[in-house]
């Protein structure tokens, strides 16, 4: 059974360091489209700012108002807070509070970068809200895929039952979808600026979620195979811990 977690252990981290060069390379692709104008980029972004609006009306105006105060900084942090708070509580989850940290807080600086060295300008197209800082990539976007991203990864390793950590992890991505078809239905963002978003954030997630199970795994494999909890609970079945 140990031998299996620690197999398990080395598959998940081998998955994640693929998927981060995978997304990496797929983002240097995007980037490099929308830096040269591509034309095939503006047909693609102008065709679905045309479907996407199409949709217009106020109920779907108040809904995407609210999943983008849902998604802006703010309100993020906020959750950040909350997220933090609640793994302090929790005394088997002594490092998942900084794996939050450098998930959301890494993502946040990529962003600021990105935007800075790219400098798209924001689309001008029946704009329904005001943004003034650059277009590439979406900073609502980024911040909810690193946010609900490492949500969905905590809920899934600490929830047993399967259906319910499907049921978690669903509504972590609507929830993060649905935060960038806000943005590109108020007329903010293209629809490259919030699937490079994606993208970007995706690669650092997938980065940092790989360094974080390898160290797990190096930890593990240190203490026989065992998490520090289940050694711990030995220690004082074995009367050595009180």
């Amino acid at each position: 059974m140990e031998r299996w977690k620690t197999k398990a252990s080395m598959r998940h981290t081998a998955l994640c360091f693929v998927g981060f060069g995978v997304l990496a390379v797929t983002f240097v692709l995007i980037a490099m489209l929308v830096a040269s104008g591509h034309q095939s980029v503006m047909d693609f972004d102008h065709k679905w700012i045309g479907r996407i609006q199409a949709q217009e009306s106020p109920g779907w105006t108040a809904t995407a108002e609210t999943l983008s105060w849902i998604g802006s900084t703010k309100v993020v942090i906020v959750l950040e807070l909350i997220l933090l708070l609640f793994l302090l509580v929790v005394p088997r989850l002594r490092w998942e509070p900084l794996l939050v940290l450098v998930a959301t807080g890494g993502s946040a600086l990529i962003n600021i970068l990105l935007k800075n060295l790219f400098q798209r300008e924001r689309p001008d197209i029946n704009r329904l809200a005001q943004e003034y800082s650059f277009s590439f990539p979406s900073g609502h976007s980024m911040g909810a895929f690193a946010l609900y991203g490492i949500l969905a990864y905590l809920l899934w390793r600490m929830i047993r039952p399967r259906t319910m950590r499907i049921v978690a992890l669903v509504l972590c991505i609507l929830l993060t979808l649905t935060i960038g078809l806000s943005r590109i239905y108020l007329g903010v963002h293209y629809p490259s600026d919030v699937i490079g978003g994606y993208v970007a954030s995706g690669a650092w997630l997938a980065l940092t979620i790989g360094v974080f199970e390898y160290w797990r795994h190096r930890k593990q494999r240190r203490l026989g195979g065992r998490s520090e909890a289940e050694r711990q609970e030995n220690m004082r079945g074995d009367g050595i811990l009180s």
